[in-house]
């Protein structure tokens, strides 16, 4: 899941949560858009951390060894 589909589970939770006025037996529409929010919050947060890692450049190699080699007849 990217940062899209984080951010959907947000805004879907916020909707669920604040702006709907429905009322569904047996099922708390502002419990279910908690939890969304809180999914999305998770996984927004796990994949920032990750790319985060990706992102960070490993050392410069050391310098180069240089082979000489001399042949003499």
């Amino acid at each position: 899941m990217g940062i899209g589909g984080c951010i959907g589970l947000i805004a879907l939770g916020a909707i669920l949560t604040f702006a709907v006025d429905w009322h569904v037996k047996g099922v708390n529409l502002g419990l279910v858009g908690l939890i969304l929010m809180g999914v999305g919050i998770i996984g927004l947060s796990a994949y920032v951390s990750i790319f985060r890692r990706r992102r960070v450049q490993p050392p410069p190699p050391a310098a180069p060894v240089i082979e000489d080699h001399r042949y003499y007849e």
